[in-house]
């Protein structure tokens, strides 16, 4: 009898053990191995060089030759901030986001740099430029710097309720104390404080008003900055999403994580780019109808970083 009650306990461990199991599920997010690029061949104006700029964009492998807009291709969810803009009669891009390979497959770098248009005298402008890969549209051609987030379209549809990122990284920072502000029409400023690479992610539940004013509550947050360079990659890192109300949570950060941290935008059911209010704080049990997550390599917002700061990501994937 103690020898079957014995087995009867060790099947019951082990079937409670592999329920345990059981419970993980991970599910990549389309297009999140970045294994897969398109080379966008841009022609730039003649007056600034007239160079062939490849501008990368993360979707189904091929190559484009055109100074057209780009719009997502293939069922990608992903946008950068590598851009086509067209300022003043002159066609000039910007690629800070670039594919680099990494075992069999690619991975992304996502650089902050400082980039420069300079014509005949009559135009000098220098912009600082910070790697970004988003789930969302940016909205091409760039015609200016003034208001950059209304370029874009900040979210993708998704209503279900992850509980945790997973993805491999790996970070070189710069050896800058201070930021700097580059916007190209004003002098180049100092920014107190370090600059930090930076992965946000909002669940949010958005309804839209008769006027088109986009609103939401935030279900779900994560955000994290990472201070120092790694020496090799970080494989299979794991981040858990807070829900609901999470002011009194000992992970707050209220200059990370507190509601409408950062105004973004999103395209309403008249087609205008609008901002989205977040109101308030959804709760545990709420579904949410969108998704906002960003890489960047810098945490500062618009024209604002430290050259040198790079950020490489790879296997983006969700854990329920």
């Amino acid at each position: 009898m103690k020898k079957i009650l014995t087995c009867m306990l060790l099947v019951l461990l082990c079937s409670v053990a592999a329920r345990g199991q059981e419970q993980e599920r991970v599910e990549p997010i389309p297009f999140g191995d970045m294994d897969r690029w398109i080379d966008r061949q841009i022609k730039e104006s003649a007056i600034i060089g007239g160079e062939t700029k490849h501008v990368y964009a993360i979707g189904p492998t091929m190559t484009i030759e055109s100074n057209e807009a780009y719009e997502n291709m293939g069922g990608s969810p992903w946008a950068s901030s590598n851009i086509l803009a067209r300022v003043a009669g002159i066609t000039k891009t910007n690629t800070s986001v670039f594919p680099e390979k990494r075992g069999d497959g690619y991975c992304a770098r996502l650089d902050t740099r400082m980039e420069s248009v300079k014509a005949l005298g009559f135009i000098n402008i220098t912009v600082l430029a910070a790697g970004s890969v988003f789930l969302g549209e940016m909205h091409e051609p760039i015609t200016g710097t003034k208001n950059p987030m209304r370029k874009l379209d900040t979210g993708i549809p998704f209503t279900q309720k992850p509980k945790a990122l997973r993805f491999d990284y790996k970070i070189r920072m710069s050896e800058r104390e201070n930021r700097i502000r580059a916007t190209g029409f004003s002098r180049i400023k100092d920014v107190e404080g370090k600059d930090y690479p930076e992965v946000n992610l909002f669940l949010q539940k958005r309804w839209e008003d008769k006027d088109g004013n986009i609103y939401a509550k935030r279900v779900a947050t994560m955000v994290v900055r990472f201070d120092r360079t790694t020496a090799d990659w970080q494989n299979d890192a794991t981040f858990t999403l807070l829900y609901g109300d999470i002011t009194g949570h000992p992970d707050y950060d209220p200059n990370m994580m507190r509601l409408q941290v950062q105004e973004r935008y999103a395209v309403n059911s008249k087609g205008e780019s609008v901002p989205i209010q977040e109101v308030g704080w959804g709760t545990a049990g709420d579904e949410p109808t969108h998704l906002q997550l960003q890489f960047t390599s810098s945490h500062g917002g618009a024209y604002i970083g430290s050259p040198g700061n790079s950020f490489w990501v790879d296997n983006v994937e969700f854990v329920y």
